[in-house]
């Protein structure tokens, strides 16, 4: 059975740039398989991959739909609702 979280878009940029790769990042440390897509739409593309996550066009302040499924599901959805939630200039802080 799988997880699913809809989550607010924080950083400026959006789901582009420096966020989207801290995103991909996270949802490739974790063992489950993770999907996400706009809140309001039905499709869903892989969180692990950076060209389609960028290619999602989510913009600040837009909610996203995350699906994980695996042995990790909330680990995973927390890493990856962490990302999304922080303000791009914290995102860059706490990883130099």
């Amino acid at each position: 059975m799988s997880s699913e979280r809809t989550v607010t878009i924080v950083p400026k940029a959006g789901l582009h740039a420096r966020p989207a790769a801290k995103f991909v990042e996270a949802a490739n440390e974790h063992e489950s398989d993770v999907q996400i897509g706009h809140a309001d739409e039905e499709n869903l593309i892989s969180a692990g991959s950076m060209i389609a996550v960028t290619s999602l066009g989510a913009e600040t302040g837009e909610d996203v739909r995350l699906i994980a499924d695996g042995p990790d599901e909330e680990a995973t959805l927390d890493a990856l609702e962490q990302v999304l939630t922080t303000p791009e200039d914290e995102l860059a802080d706490a990883n130099g």
